[in-house]
């Protein structure tokens, strides 16, 4: 019912420390996705799909921020769970990957796994979408953009090759979370839902747009009226 994109990135930033930031994107023909689904902190990003367990994202990620490995933390979790043959757990860290995708997932479906990300969907129209959604992303990874925006673009490269193959059922959704470890402040455009909708990723995309273009202006007008104070106090 899913398709889903986990990324690591890491930058070295002004003062030349490495810094990190990770991503997740999915979408489904199911309202509110982006409550189960994506999980993401300054360690790591989990996708947790098919017959949704959300403990083995929101745990995954804990683990990952106590210091355990991604594929310790998430096999862990996978182990202690009764119905583990019916999910798809992927996601990356700060220094692996992990996919699993179990033998009771439905339709078609299977995971991906390239340079820093990993990519998994269930119920799909095949193959193609997710590795139109890894090529994409893999493609696209210095272009300069916000991970935000390149990890919707993905999923609409995945979308394109027939995404989720239940069309009778148009209301659908998508999310995207990202956390950068060189951030203090996480942008507002870095956490986004569309919760129910016929075409997420278009509206999604749309979100994006405007809430990058709401948080640059707010910045915008924060700085004018510091600078307004300053004058004022000379």
């Amino acid at each position: 019912m899913t398709f889903s994109i986990c990324v690591r990135e890491s930058y070295e930033d002004d003062e030349g420390d490495e810094q990190f930031r990770f991503g997740v994107a999915v979408t489904t023909r199911l309202p509110a996705v982006g409550v189960p689904c994506p999980h993401v902190n300054e360690h790591g990003a989990v996708a947790t799909q098919s017959l949704t367990n959300v403990e083995l994202g929101s745990r995954g990620v804990e683990y990952l921020a106590d210091g355990l490995g991604i594929e310790d933390a998430l096999q862990a979790l996978l182990n202690a769970d009764d119905g583990s043959a019916d999910r798809q757990l992927h996601g990356v860290s700060r220094d692996g990957a992990f996919t699993f995708s179990g033998d009771g997932c439905s339709g078609w479906y299977g995971h991906t796994e390239g340079e820093n990300y990993t990519v998994a969907g269930n119920l799909l129209a095949g193959e193609a979408v997710i590795e139109r959604t890894a090529d994409h992303y893999a493609d696209h990874r210095d272009d300069g953009d916000p991970l935000a925006k390149r990890l919707i673009d993905a999923l609409g490269a995945g979308q394109a090759a027939g995404g989720d193959k239940r069309e009778d059922l148009t209301v659908q959704s998508a999310a995207v979370r990202v956390a950068d470890t060189g951030d203090d402040e996480r942008p507002y455009y870095d956490d986004l839902r569309v919760d129910a909708s016929e075409d997420p990723i278009v509206d999604l995309r749309e979100t994006y747009r405007l809430a990058k273009r709401g948080y640059e202006d707010a910045l915008e007008r924060y700085a004018e009226d510091a600078s307004e104070e300053d004058r004022g106090g000379e």
